[in-house]
């Protein structure tokens, strides 16, 4: 389907889709499509440039596009556009203005117009007015980076592992480990908590001492786990548990 944005032209699987990595390549094959196809007139250069219009604006601030089969088709197309539309000579100068009164001024022209310039605004946020004065095509991109902090990382259900032993002993060593669970969610209390301990290879414990827990309603032992099913935790209420291995 082809959309029609703006005075700009995309081609896209869905409305929703506009500025997808398989928008950008469809609209990419129909720029190619466009611009070979024989001799071309302004109104083909016209029609090119609402699909070229389109795509810079797809541009990420590295120049590349959503993916990487897309970027190459999608820069392919901007580079046979370029030749299509290059001319030997003019200028252009682009005035970015601020509303506070902050001005950046770019000059292209034959001696500079394959070099990439760049400013950093500094009224953020803010707004810009962009001028063009000239008789040359340039193109004209903003980017915006940011910072977002790192999210705390929040859980309903901890648990604190202790562990304690005689490692001084020849023989008949023993490992005790102790737990502690604790919910500190919204609810005032939860339903069943299941509480999987592996053991290490070499080592095995007794299931029944955990039975004798609070709350405990069962206790499986299958291969090198524990099994330990809890009935319920009342909210930030911690409850302890200990394991000899």
């Amino acid at each position: 389907m082809v959309y029609i944005r703006d005075g700009r032209l995309h081609w896209s699987q869905s409305a929703s889709d506009d500025s997808g990595s398989l928008s950008v390549e469809i609209s990419s094959y129909v720029l190619l499509a466009v611009l070979t196809a024989g001799q071309l007139t302004t109104a083909d250069l016209g029609y090119a440039n609402r699909i070229v219009s389109w795509l810079v604006k797809q541009q990420n601030p590295y120049g590349g596009f959503s993916s990487t089969q897309d970027t190459v088709v999608a820069l392919q197309a901007l580079a046979l556009y370029s030749t299509k539309v290059f001319s030997s000579d003019g200028s252009s100068t682009v005035t970015v203005k601020s509303e506070d009164g902050h001005s950046y001024t770019f000059d292209v022209n034959q001696s500079n117009k394959l070099l990439y310039q760049e400013r950093s605004l500094q009224d953020v946020p803010g707004k810009y007015s962009i001028e063009v004065k000239g008789s040359t095509c340039v193109s004209v991109q903003t980017a915006l980076f940011y910072n977002v902090p790192t999210p705390t990382q929040t859980s309903t259900l901890s648990i604190a592992v202790k562990t304690e032993g005689n490692c001084t002993k020849s023989f008949g060593q023993t490992l005790s480990l102790g737990f502690t669970v604790e919910y500190h969610g919204t609810l005032n209390n939860t339903n069943m908590i299941i509480v999987d301990i592996k053991l290490l290879s070499g080592f095995t414990a007794d299931p029944g001492e955990l039975k004798r827990g609070i709350l405990v309603e069962r206790v499986d032992s299958k291969d090198d786990h524990i099994i330990m099913y809890i009935k319920e935790l009342q909210r930030n209420i911690p409850i302890n548990y200990q394991l000899h291995i």
